[in-house]
């Protein structure tokens, strides 16, 4: 996609004046790491194994679009029929869309069209804001692993609500002042999508036979990330992956994808092409809301196909509750039927496990059950 520049002037931001490189310009080889570039032989370290290797004829996922005037409307009958459709989409994949969703479409454009502008930067620009596990920028030379590696690039933020400006903050002081309007917009973008995820909860909480406030009191206080994902075109992109096969670790998702394409999730063992739909946002189920509902709703598996042609973006909100908050399954979730399936744990434990213990694929949550079992012996699943 062509995009225009965007009505923000950045003349006066000495880093704008730099010609902007896709990570190309003879200055970021001059920072000796590997870049990705347009190479018909792409780098060993990016190639993956035979059957993980992407398909590009996956049939379309069957997703349910969820209408959010729907919790306003004052219908119950609409609400129960929205609720069924999303039980329905995250016990089979774990993924919906939402609709008149409230979110300004033209916060959406502007945190789009401000991606263009951090990932055209100098390699040694970007740079300034790594160093912190998990938060910053990072390509796939700075990371921690040495084969299968994504094809992509990303910036990752905190973001606190009982922090005041805690994404403006950290821009500036990783990139100086004249990065102050930038922070702003992504600011702005997770106070948007906080409000969101807050009352997407209220309706997968009715989904799950709870009170309509219950997942919304739990994540009231949260400890959220933003991370915008810019994946560049790849000469073998039958060779690669933008992001391999894996579930998220935190609670819920907010995908905002332009109209690239790129995004799959594997169900009933075949993977599923989810074609982007102006105007809606993607949803979904991650690990640590599939603990808290006990099971009864899956974590979405999923990856990122890359193209020959076009650069892909992405800003993904992720929704957590508070660092040292127990993720432990509401008691009428638990059953003869349906016993625990998760330890009691805190997403600072799991954070700290995907961190330093374990690359997240698609088997994080049984890794770390067994690996919380071994730290904390008396922390035992209660049959």
């Amino acid at each position: 996609m062509e995009h225009q520049p965007m009505e923000c002037n950045y003349s006066s931001n000495p880093m704008s004046q730099k010609k902007p490189n896709s990570l190309l310009t003879s200055e970021a080889k001059n920072d000796q790491q590997p870049v990705l570039g347009p190479e018909s032989d792409i780098p060993s370290q990016f190639i993956w194994p035979d059957h993980e290797k992407p398909c590009f004829d996956a049939p379309e996922l069957e997703v349910p679009t969820i209408d959010m005037t729907v919790l306003s409307s004052g219908d119950p009958l609409a609400v129960s029929k929205a609720a069924e459709l999303v039980n329905e989409a995250c016990k089979k994949h774990g993924l919906f869309l939402v609709s008149n969703h409230g979110v300004d479409s033209g916060l959406l454009d502007r945190a789009h069209e401000y991606m263009n502008f951090f990932f055209g930067l100098q390699l040694s620009d970007k740079q300034k804001a790594k160093g912190e596990i998990g938060y910053g920028y990072t390509n796939s030379f700075v990371g921690r692993y040495s084969s299968k590696f994504p094809w992509m690039e990303s910036l990752t933020l905190r973001y606190c609500p009982d922090v005041q400006d805690i994404v403006v903050e950290y821009l500036v002081n990783k990139f100086g002042e004249d990065m102050r309007q930038f922070g702003r917009v992504y600011q702005k973008y997770c106070e948007a999508m906080e409000k969101l995820s807050l009352r997407i909860m209220e309706l997968i909480g009715i989904s799950l036979g709870l009170e309509q406030s219950y997942l919304r009191d739990f994540f009231q206080e949260n400890d959220s990330i933003l991370r915008m994902n810019y994946y560049l075109p790849c000469k073998r992109p039958d060779l690669t992956l933008g992001v391999g096969p894996h579930s998220d670790p935190p609670s819920l998702t907010i995908l905002h994808q332009d109209l690239v394409g790129g995004l799959q999730v594997l169900t009933d063992g075949k993977w599923h092409s989810v074609t982007p739909i102006p105007g809606t946002l993607v949803i979904s189920i991650d690990d640590t809301f599939m603990a808290l509902s006990n099971g009864i709703y899956k974590s979405c598996l999923h990856r990122a196909v890359v193209n020959t042609q076009t650069a892909r973006k992405s800003l993904v909100f992720f929704l957590n509750p508070r660092m040292d908050k127990t993720v432990t399954p509401p008691a009428c979730l638990v059953t003869s039927k349906n016993p625990r399936k998760y330890p009691d744990f805190t997403w600072a434990t799991l954070l700290h496990f995907v961190h330093n213990h374990y690359r997240v694929d698609m088997k994080t949550m049984d890794a770390f059950s067994k690996w919380i079992e071994e730290q904390e012996p008396n922390n035992k699943i209660q049959a």
